[in-house]
Order: C-alpha cells, then structure tokens, then sequence
C-alpha cells in the first residue's frame, strides 16, 4: 500500500532502525556520570551532536536535543522572548506557520505579549518587504517556517533573515519540513527541527541558538542540554537521529529531481483528469516530493477514506474531515479552494508505477464521491445566451439558497445546483454558517469565472457573470 504523507511522518530510516539497536546496548548509561559506562554513553552523544550539527550547519555547542519537534518551537519561542524581555514583547510570525508555533504565539499574548502575523500571496509565500515592514523597535522576535507543511511552498528566508539581521532582532526558523533537503539558507538565529519529519525515530527535536543570540530557559533549571532541554536524553533515539539525517540527506539528493518530476506530473496531470481542481502552492519554490490539490464538490473525510480504500494513503488540509471543522489556517491564509484538499508527500523510496497507478484511480474515486453527495455534473459554467436570442431579464429579487446548518461541501454543492437558472447579470445568495464557506464560495467563483459580490454575515452572493 503506497504510503504518501511523509509530510506528517516519514517510515523508520533504515540506518536509524541500525542505529537505535546498537545505541540501546552501548548508550543506555547516564552520559553525566564518569565511570566508564556513562564515558560511552557520552561519547555517542558528542558524536550524535557533532553529526546533527554538520546538518544543520551550526556549531555543535549551539544544537541541543528536545524530546519534539514541537518542544523545541516552544523552548526556541519562550527562550528567545524571555531574552529579549528589555526590548519588548511583540512577536511576528507569517500566517501559515506550524500550529506548535501559533499556539505558542497565542501563549505570549495571554501573557501580555503583541503579536502580528504576516500574510502570505495566493502561493502561500510571505514577501520579504512586508515581512520587513512588520518588523518594530520592540519586535523581540521574530519567526518563519522554511517551507510549508501543507503547500510545500519554500519561504524566502534568507531575505527575511537579512531585514531581520538589519533591524537587531532575531529570527526563529522552522525547519521541520526542509531540513531533509539541506540547511537553512540565511543568517537566522534559531532553528527547530523535527527527526520523524526525515525517517529518524519519533520522540527527538533539534534546537539551534546561534552564538550572540540572547537566551532565557523557560522553567526550573535543569543541567542537561545546556539548560535548554530538562530531562534524562533519550539517547538512543537520539545517536538514530543523528545518523538517520546524514544518510537521509545523501538519499534525497540523489533523488531530488527524480521526485520533482513525479510531483510535476501530479501537478500537471491531475486538473487534467479530474474536473473542477485547483492545485495550490508555489509552483516553482516549493518542496520537490510535496503537492497539494483541491476539489469542488467535495467531502474531504470521504475523499480520503475512499483513497484509503484503494490502496493510498495521503492527508488533508480540508475542513470537510472530522479531525478539522474548520478549515486549514494555511489554506485559508491563501485564500484558496480548502473542501476536497489532499495532500500528498511522497517518499524517498516512492516508485513511478505508484503515482501512476494513484492517477489512474483518483478521477474515479473524485466521481464516486461527488456522485454519493450529489454533485452537479456539467464540466463548465453554464453558457451565456446566444447572441441572436435576448438575454433573460434579471429576477425582481437575488435567488435564495439556504445552506444554514450545512457543512462543507453542500453549500458549494448547492449554490452549483441552482447557478444555471441564473439570469446573465443577476445575482445568487447564499445563506450558510459553515466557516468553510468564506473560502469555498469566492474560490467557486474564480474556478467558475463567476463574479462574487461579497459576504454580509451569514449571506454571500454571487453573480453570473457568463
């Protein structure tokens, strides 16, 4: 069964399964203690770092070792700001950051802390110049993603690295998503990281604090990982981190481009087999193995448990499953389509023959999903009329529909429905709750080249437009 969400957690490396067994009979010792047992332990640690460091590209005395990726956003966030306390209290952050990193910004600001977050493009990249202009004489830190975990778009972090440089403050990367594919460009400041994201043993986070960054541990003092980490290590998930990046690393090299083209192929191929489809993301900047795709008409739960049954497993940013009621903050930051959203991360070991065969079986799987909620069928917008016949006169009042306690996708599903007794010029309401709905409707517009006229509360109207 071809497994494709590497995005949220890649198979166990083989060298990290190698590591992990020969760590658990050299590295179960206490590597703090002197005696000899502890003295190996501690050597495997030395070298775990040195190695996780090399990757990074840091000083080995800058990277400690968290028990998560998400631990080592929050210790990075608090550490940094706690540091920075004489400065001040604001942080940036972009839009479409990592959850772990917008919990611990809505964290900060229970805590009196300012916040703003920075928008993204439709491709879901920050620009550099607003990103800088954000940036204030009490901005303690700030932070960006080096890539997205939903679009694969690559964020331009050396441009906000340097405006962050200029301005004295400095700049938290999470690097969860890239760090397989090389080191973060760019003068940053702080780094977190995540081993599971490139095949290492879940349970291990990298934390980078460059030199000449001002730095406050949150918490009791602890005497482990420079007082950044508290807790025994767990070593030999730690040694499997460490090797498990290094021969990851080399393979994704070796397998960079082959997993672009794949993914260009998803990219290329899939609007064209599948109707009503919007591919999102940074065509050009993105993550060589990632893609993310849309449908109208929709239900993202049913879409992937029926992928599921055939044999693919992928994820969603959608609002239309039940572990998301509301739609993706990434998607919706982007302003694009978020019901029907799959997302697929293909792995370093990934065949040809399994994208293909995925292609083969979505246009399928899309159908029998749209047909089960009752989808209309038509490919194009409906037709203006013909030139040698009048145009329809508008109707005294906009067309009603009420989706009120609908969820994602009906409301799209029914606004389609009643579109084409439309009259050229007039327009269509929409009445619905669903939070979907502030994505779902404009981006049904633009996909249908139909024109939206705006939301007032729970109403949102439409225009036919051709």
């Amino acid at each position: 069964m071809p497994y494709f969400d590497v995005a949220s957690a890649a198979p166990l490396h083989p060298v990290a399964r190698q590591a992990l067994l020969a760590a658990l009979d050299e590295g179960w010792a206490d590597p703090a203690r002197l005696y000899r047992e502890g003295r190996r332990a501690r050597l495997l640690l030395d070298a775990a770092r040195e190695t996780a460091a090399e990757a990074v590209g840091c000083r080995p005395d800058e990277l400690v070792f968290t028990p998560s990726g998400t631990r080592a956003v929050h210790a990075g966030l608090a550490g940094a700001l706690a540091g920075r306390r004489r400065v001040g209290g604001h942080l940036v952050v972009s839009a479409v950051e990592h959850s772990s990193v917008l919990h611990a910004a809505e964290a900060h600001t229970r805590t009196g802390g300012e916040v703003t977050e920075v928008g993204v493009s439709r491709a879901g990249a920050v620009d550099p110049g607003t990103y800088a202009a954000a940036l204030r004489a009490d901005t303690a830190l700030a932070a960006l993603q080096s890539a997205n975990h939903e679009v694969g778009t690559v964020q331009p972090v050396a441009e906000v690295a340097e405006a962050c440089r200029a301005a004295g403050v400095p700049l938290l990367v999470d690097a969860a998503q890239s760090l397989l594919w090389g080191p973060v460009e760019g003068d940053w400041s702080l780094l977190a990281a995540s081993a599971h994201k490139w095949g290492g043993p879940a349970g291990v986070g990298l934390l980078v604090v460059r030199k000449g960054t001002r730095f406050a541990p949150a918490g009791p003092a602890d005497e482990r990982e420079n007082g950044r980490s508290p807790g025994f290590e767990n070593l030999p998930a730690i040694v499997a981190a460490a090797a498990s990046l290094r021969a990851a690393r080399a393979d994704a090299e070796a397998r960079a481009g082959e997993l672009r083209a794949l993914t260009e192929r998803l990219r290329t191929r899939v609007p064209l087999l599948v109707p009503r489809t919007e591919v999102v993301g940074d065509p050009e900047r993105r993550l060589p193995h990632l893609l993310t795709f849309s449908c109208l008409y929709v239900d993202g739960e049913s879409l992937l448990g029926a992928l599921d049954r055939a044999g693919f497993s992928v994820s969603s940013g959608s609002s239309c499953t039940s572990s998301a009621l509301t739609p993706s903050h990434v998607l919706r930051a982007m302003g694009v389509l978020s019901e029907g959203n799959v997302r697929v991360s293909l792995p370093l070991d990934v065949r040809a023959e399994d994208v293909d065969r995925f292609l083969d079986i979505l246009p399928g799987v899309v159908a029998g999903v749209r047909e089960q909620l009752g989808a209309p069928s038509e490919e194009e917008p409906p037709t203006a009329p013909r030139e040698e016949e009048p145009p329809a006169a508008p109707s005294p009042g906009p067309l009603l529909v009420d989706a009120l306690g609908k969820r994602c996708p009906v409301p799209v599903i029914e606004l389609a429905k009643v579109f084409p007794r439309v009259p050229l010029g007039a327009t269509v309401t929409v009445l619905s709750d669903d939070e979907a709905a502030a994505l779902d409707i404009p981006a049904w517009c633009e996909m249908r080249d139909q024109e939206y006229v705006g939301r007032e509360g729970t109403a949102y109207t439409v225009r036919r437009t051709s």
